[in-house]
C-alpha cells in the first residue's frame, strides 16, 4: 500500500471521531464543535497531502482512485448531514449534492468500459474546496443563519455548476 493511500485511509478514520464531536457539540459553539472543526481540518488536509504525495512520487493507484473520492464525499456528506440534523442546512441542499455526486459516479461508470478515463475537473476541485471551507465556516460560527445560508448557496452552486460540466464536456460516453 502507497503512503498516499495510508494518508487516506487516515482520513476515513477521522470520519467517525468527527461524526461523535459534532454529535456532542449539539451543533453549539463550544469545545466539541472546535474539536470536531480541528479534526475536519485536518482531515481536509489530508486530501491535499495524499494527492501531491501521490502525484510527486508517482503513487497513484486504482484502490487511491476509489478510495480518495469516496473519503472526501464521506466527510463533506458527514459534515452537511449533522447540519440538517440541526436545521442548519436544508435537506434539499444535501440532495443535490448526492445526487450529483451519483450522478458523476454513475457517468465514470459508463465511461470506464469505454476506454475513456473522466478526471475530476478544476470546477469539481473547486467545488470540494469551496465546500470543505464553507463548512468548516459554519462550524466556527455555528448559529449565524445568514452566513449557512451563503455557505449552502455557494456549495449548491458550486455543486451544480461542476455537476453539469462534467455532463457536457462527457455528454458523448452515454452513448453508443
Amino acid at each position: 500500500m502507497t503512503t498516499a493511500s495510508k494518508i487516506t485511509l487516515v482520513r476515513v478514520a477521522f470520519i467517525p471521531a468527527f461524526m461523535v464531536l459534532m454529535y456532542l457539540s449539539g451543533g453549539a459553539a463550544n469545545g466539541w464543535m472546535l474539536s470536531a472543526l480541528a479534526v475536519f481540518i485536518i482531515a481536509s488536509l489530508t486530501d491535499f497531502i495524499d494527492g501531491y504525495i501521490a502525484r510527486k512520487y508517482h503513487q497513484v493507484s486504482d484502490f487511491g482512485k476509489f478510495l480518495d473520492p469516496l473519503a472526501d464525499k464521506l466527510l463533506v456528506i458527514s459534515a452537511m448531514a449533522m447540519f440538517c440534523e440541526w436545521g442548519v442546512m436544508p435537506a434539499w441542499a444535501l440532495m443535490i449534492v448526492l445526487t450529483r455526486e451519483f450522478a458523476v459516479t454513475g457517468l465514470r461508470l459508463v465511461a470506464a468500459p469505454k476506454g475513456t478515463v473522466i478526471a475530476a475537473g478544476k470546477s469539481g476541485k473547486v467545488k470540494t474546496a469551496s465546500t470543505m471551507i464553507g463548512l468548516c465556516v459554519m462550524m466556527a460560527f455555528p448559529g449565524v443563519a445568514w452566513l449557512s445560508w451563503t455557505i449552502t448557496g455557494v456549495i449548491v452552486a458550486t455543486t451544480l455548476y461542476s455537476g453539469v460540466e462534467y455532463f457536457i464536456q462527457n455528454w458523448n460516453c452515454l452513448w453508443d
